[in-house]
């Protein structure tokens, strides 16, 4: 069995797909629906530290590196 995909909206109780796709009459079809959750973006938090007192622990450095290696 082939199956392809098509997106589409619901336009006054029927679905109306973007593309100019012709179907045959009584041809079996499967509408997915989307959860609208799903389409939420993800958030990425920052990490927090559980001792505030360590973050001297973390300080960047910077190193610079002489810009001939003589390699």
């Amino acid at each position: 069995m082939a199956i392809s995909t098509y997106e589409g909206t619901v336009e006054n109780g029927q679905i109306r797909l973007f593309s100019d796709v012709k179907l045959p009459e009584h041809a079996r079809v499967y509408v997915i629906i989307p959860d609208p959750e799903a389409r939420r973006t993800g958030h990425a938090y920052s990490p927090h530290l559980v001792h505030p007192e360590q973050a001297a622990d973390f300080t960047k450095r910077i190193i610079e590196e002489a810009t001939d290696a003589e390699l």
